[in-house]
């Protein structure tokens, strides 16, 4: 995939802007997923080149945090707790759910780029279980009826 030339170029910027800061691939990781909302092997090279860190540190750092992301995600990304407590009360039917309606697998994105569904570890909430987040918006005690709702909720927004 090419990146256009003006995407390049504020990578590039951000790179600069922090060359003395002390944790400056984190500070610029995190400004090029927030403003770009993902960080391919194309803008990793672009870091690489700009901080003389190696390519493979970088996708370390970028694979190795989950609020990092190799793929542009979703408008709306439904995190469903698969912690334990939220487990045990069935939150595995919840995104089976939310995979069939959508038509995406775990960690994918639909074709229409609305939605992206990913299974988190654990939300901190588990009283609410099972409990599941869109944008980080908390629903609580979520069963598979209530899905096509929560769909219908994020679709409604787009008309």
């Amino acid at each position: 995939m090419a990146i256009r030339p003006e995407v390049v170029a504020d990578v590039k910027s951000i790179c600069a802007s922090v060359k003395n800061e002390p944790s400056p691939l984190m500070i610029v990781l995190s400004t090029v997923q927030k403003k770009y909302g993902y960080i391919p092997l194309e803008l990793q090279e672009v870091i690489s080149a700009e901080m003389g860190i190696p390519v493979a540190e970088i996708y370390g750092v970028v694979t190795f945090y989950s609020f990092f992301s190799l793929e542009p995600k979703g408008k709306y990304v439904v995190g469903i707790c698969l912690g334990t407590a939220c487990y045990v009360k069935n939150s595995q039917a919840v995104i089976d759910k939310f995979q069939t309606l959508l038509g995406v697998k775990e960690g994918e994105t639909t074709p229409d780029g609305l939605f992206t569904v990913e299974a988190v570890r654990c939300m901190g909430a588990c009283a609410l279980a099972p409990a599941m987040s869109v944008n980080g918006k908390v629903y609580s005690k979520v069963t598979p009826n209530d899905v096509d709702k929560i769909i219908a909720e994020y679709k409604s927004l787009e008309a």
